[in-house]
């Protein structure tokens, strides 16, 4: 299939439990449209990597790709919502439609798949897992988000992802507030909710 095509092209971020098939569903659909991952997990595995190494790794070949204004999918490193929120800003700022697709599936299964060899699985320890699944952080309401069955066929998945990206809301993607701006957020709500306590004891 011929690669995705936009005015602002795509950057899908794949998020989720350790074993719950996003690294599975970005390959199967970049090969489909021919369009490149920049994979933590395999940055991290293949180069002997610590995990903070290869998020700054990540984040180094991320931010020259941007500046093809390509298509491009985000496989792991962005499994906190502070850290998701500070990429999607920065995705805006280069010109992509960020959209985040979580994959969910059911703890027990992902259990086993992550704790399978890599690359068949991810290739960790039960207490490794462990600490991944306490570290995740489930999308927030103003996260442009959406959710697929870790479970279901790739065709079924695809369907879904295509149907969110045709939408015409998905070219204006909500912009999580960074922190300096929900502090100033906060203090003109206190202005304007004290403002208005003035008015009414007048």
């Amino acid at each position: 299939m011929k690669p995705l095509t936009a005015a602002s092209p795509h950057a899908i971020i794949m998020i989720g439990i350790p074993g719950s098939g996003k690294s599975t569903f970005a390959e199967r659909f970049a090969e489909t449209f021919q369009a490149p991952i920049v994979s933590q997990t395999k940055l991290q595995r293949e180069f002997e990597l610590s995990t903070e190494s290869s998020e700054r790794l990540q984040d180094a070949i991320l931010t020259e790709y941007l500046k093809t204004h390509r298509t491009v999918l985000i496989d792991g490193g962005f499994e906190v919502r502070e850290k998701r929120e500070a990429m999607v800003r920065s995705l805006v700022k280069a010109g992509y439609r960020p959209l985040i697709v979580w994959v969910q599936t059911d703890t027990n299964e992902a259990h086993r798949r992550a704790v399978k060899p890599y690359p068949q699985g991810s290739g960790l320890l039960s207490e490794e897992f462990d600490a991944l699944l306490d570290t995740f952080d489930p999308p927030g309401e103003r996260e442009k988000m959406v959710v697929i069955s870790g479970k279901h066929t790739y065709t079924s998945q695809l369907k879904i992802i295509l149907k969110q990206l045709a939408k015409p809301d998905h070219t204006q993607p909500r912009v999580p507030l960074s922190p300096e701006e929900k502090k100033a957020q906060r203090a003109s709500v206190r202005t304007t909710a004290a403002r208005n306590r003035g008015t009414f004891l007048k």
